[in-house]
Formats: C-alpha cells, structure tokens, sequence
C-alpha cells in the first residue's frame, strides 16, 4: 500500500487570488480538501463561477473536492465615513455612534451604524470594540439613537469596520435577508456543507437546516461558534449541527484573545465525544497573505490544533486574497503531516459507552480491530457517510475509505479527519461480489497493493442508509 495521505483536511478560502485554472489547480494538488465561499464578499455571478471553477479543476486533478458555502449573518458594522481614508481615533478623545446619522456623512466626531437596533442595547458601562478588537471604546451615555462614547484605544478607523460588544448579548438575529437569498443561491449548486455565522442556540441551526431543505439543497449545516452565547449553549449547538467551527476572530473579540485556546480545546473536544466534525479557523497562517513562510508561532498554533483532534485548518484570506495562496497551503501540509506524526491512538469515547445504533457499533468494532492487529486500512462501503465518521471520531493513524454511489456523500466525507472518498456504485453488483470489486476499484486507483490485509463494513441491505451490519477482514487482490 502507498504511504497513507494526510489525515487532517485543508480548506481554503477562494477569492481573487484563486481565480485563475493554474492556481486552482496547483492548490489541489498541494493538498486543499476543501474551499469556502465566503458569502460577505463577491455577488452570486462571482462565486457561481468560482465553484464551476473548483468542479472543473478537482475533475481535471481527478480529485472529490468538498464545497462549504459561508452565510455572512449579521455582522454589525459602523456605516461609511466621508472619506476613504477613514479617521484617527485618538485615546481619551469622545465619539458618537448614531443609528440615525447619515450613512457617508461619518467624520472625527460621529459615525452611523448599520444595527439600527444598537443603542436600545447598550448601556453606560459596556465596552464596544471595533475592527476586530483593534480599537476599543467605553459607552458613557446613550440618547436616543446616539451611544456617546470615549476612546480607551485608539487608532485609524474607517468604513463598514465591524462592532462587538465585549462579552456578547447582542440580540441580531443569526439569519438575515442577505443569508435567505444566499441559501436560494446555493440551492442551484452542487454544495456540501453550509456554514451558519452567529448562531446563539439550537434553534438557529433547526431554522437555517428547514430553510436549506426548503429549496431542495442537501447540504449540512456548519454552526461557527463566535458568540458568547453560543459556549453557553455549545451542547445544545453541538447536538443540532452536523460540524462546528471554532471561529477564532469574533469569538476572540466578544471573550477576550487570552481565553481561545482553552476555549479551542474544549470546543474541539466536545465535538469529538459528540460525533461531529470540527474546523479550527481564523488566522491560521496569517502572517503569510504577505511573506512566503509562516512564523513559528504559527506553526505552533496549527499543530496544536492539530494534535487537539481538529478534522480541518482552514485559511482565509491567506488564500484568498493572499500573495501566496499555493505556498501556504504546501507549509500548513507540511506542519499537518509533522504533527500527525505524534498523535497517539485512543479512543475519542469512554469504553462503557453505549451504541444506540448497530451501524456505528460496527464502526467502533472496525476502529478496535484496526488498532489491534497489522491492517494497511478500511473499506466502509456507505450511503450517508455516517459510518466513517463515526470511525474517524477514533484517533488512529489507519486510513479510512468511504467508498460511495453519492457525489454528496462523497462531498461530505472529504470534511472528516482521516476519511477519503471515492466513488463507487453498490448497487452495480451482486451482495456476494461487491467486497471483492470494491478492492479491485481501490488496487485500480493505486490505493491498496495486492496482498494488503484490509477491513471492510457494509450492509446486507445495498442502497439505503444506516444498515451497516457487516465487518470482514480481507485480503486485497485483483480480480
């Protein structure tokens, strides 16, 4: 058998910089999983043709390429100020926000938002930061539509920059008229997984996956978790969505930097007990939108994420705005595959746990065995992707294939740590010939080797989901 590939999955955000075949190309073939269209940028024209763009060249790479689409929600932004340039907000000077002051009338003394809704939700007291942190005011009175402030830390602030308020309790709704059209958007494309900004509990999640079905799409939902309040209610979260995100920027901003890494732990952790796949995202490689290689701080960062048990890395602007975008992704392989080199493998659930399903019994079977003697990897034959995700919850270095007749399921595999797609039809042969095809397929594709020892579950039933009762250990040959 080849060397196994890299277990943990890269997604990589398009944009400007990604645009072109010859760097689109390059990308999957460094190693992108993954690519996100970040829905707060670019119209729906711009990035209908980026995902023909990546379905184009993942065809061309002979490669399954996930597609995770991200609702922008309800980013609450100051509005525009006069000038381009914005203005100096200097430390101890006052300044205004005001729902009702003209959008592009901003200037040193006041500017308007784009949350009309803002002041009948501050008070004397709270502590307002802007452009991700970078500048910090204190509300010492609020007026009518105007939140009079001062200036603690200063600094250029210009147009359409976001707001938080410093430990969360903002009301703005998860879902905005922007992600309703969004979702209609999607629905006439082949996506995967739909990222969900802001959610606070479950019950968003429960809207944003009715809205989604609503239009025939059957992509997951992703919940970012970027509010306090959505800690508050991870369980809850967890339990409704189909994978997280640790969405490292706002929720950095609403908690505070220094509480993200236990934060990150925790979150990833809770993720892995619950059966769900995580992301860890936001300035991952951040220092490389400018310079051809990371700092070691960022090297530290991803790989700590890494041996935490996150399924993916994701980059942001790295790629795609990025003057490296094809480089970053080859450094953040590399650290990927040094991390992974000192994982251990144990198991991610307590061993008294009970299965309330017999296929993911199986799947847990699958994991102990494969530990346990000298398997080179695992054939889950699969209709949903259930099966191999429950598999990929167990830390092991073994390769996981989910071999698949659904383009979606194959999509939604490419997301989980460990787990690789490929396409296969069940129902195209007989139940007594299908595990001997199934490995022909994979020697075929230069996967596994004549004579590799491998595990393979499937259902007596071909074709419908959830009935994977069967676990074998073969041999691979050819037929």
């Amino acid at each position: 058998m080849k060397k196994p590939p890299r277990r943990t999955k890269i997604i990589a955000t398009l944009g400007p910089a990604t645009d072109s075949p010859e760097v689109m190309r390059a990308l999957i073939e460094a190693g992108v999983n993954l690519v996100r269209i970040n829905m707060s940028h670019g119209n729906h024209e711009e990035q209908a043709m980026r995902i023909r763009l990546v379905q184009q060249c993942a065809k061309d790479c002979n490669k399954i390429i996930g597609i995770l689409v991200d609702l922008q929600g309800p980013k609450i932004r100051i509005a525009r100020f006069k000038t381009k340039e914005g203005i100096i907000l200097s430390e101890g000077q006052s300044f205004i926000l005001d729902a009702s002051h003209p959008n592009g009338e901003g200037n040193e003394a006041i500017v308007g938002l784009d949350y009309l809704q803002l002041p009948g939700e501050v008070s004397t007291g709270d502590i307002l930061l802007l452009d991700d942190g970078r500048l910090v005011l204190e509300v010492t009175s609020v007026n009518g539509s105007a939140i009079h402030c001062i200036v603690k830390v200063g600094g250029r602030l210009t147009s359409n920059k976001g707001l938080n308020r410093k430990g969360g309790g903002l009301s703005a709704p998860s879902l905005t008229d922007k992600d309703l059209k969004d979702i209609e958007f999607i629905a006439n494309h082949a996506v995967d997984y739909v990222a969900l900004s802001f959610p606070k509990t479950a019950q968003d999640i429960i809207e944003a996956r009715r809205r989604v079905m609503q239009t025939g799409s059957m992509a997951k939902i992703v919940a970012k978790i970027e509010r306090v309040e959505a800690i508050e209610n991870i369980d809850e979260i967890i339990e409704a969505s189909d994978a997280l995100m640790v969405a490292r920027g706002d929720l950095g901003v609403e908690m505070g930097y220094a509480e993200i890494p236990g934060i990150q732990k925790y979150i990833i952790r809770r993720a892995r007990l619950c059966d769900r796949a995580v992301i860890t995202a936001t300035q991952m490689m951040e220092s490389m939108i400018k310079n051809p290689i990371p700092t070691r701080a960022e090297v530290s960062d991803v790989a700590n994420a890494i041996l935490d048990g996150t399924d993916a890395v994701m980059l942001s602007a790295e790629t795609a705005t990025g003057e490296f975008p094809v480089q970053v992704v080859e450094s953040l392989n590399e650290i990927c595959l040094a991390a992974e080199r000192y994982r251990l493998a144990r198991t991610a659930k307590p061993e008294d746990d009970q299965f309330k399903r017999h296929d993911q019994a199986i799947a847990m079977a699958a994991m102990y065995v494969a530990n346990h003697i000298p398997i080179k990897a695992i054939v889950a034959l699969t209709e949903s992707g259930s099966t191999p995700l429950w598999m990929s919850r167990v830390r092991s270095g073994i390769p996981i294939y989910a071999l698949s007749r659904h383009a979606q399921t194959c999509g939604r595999v490419t997301l989980f740590r460990g787990v690789y797609p490929v396409e296969f039809d069940v129902t195209q042969y007989k139940i007594w010939e299908i595990s001997r095809y199934a490995l022909d397929t994979l020697i075929k594709q230069n996967i596994l080797e004549p004579g590799d020892k491998v595990i393979v579950t499937k259902g007596d039933i071909l074709g419908i989901g959830g009935f994977t009762n069967a676990l074998k250990i073969l041999t691979a040959q050819p037929l």
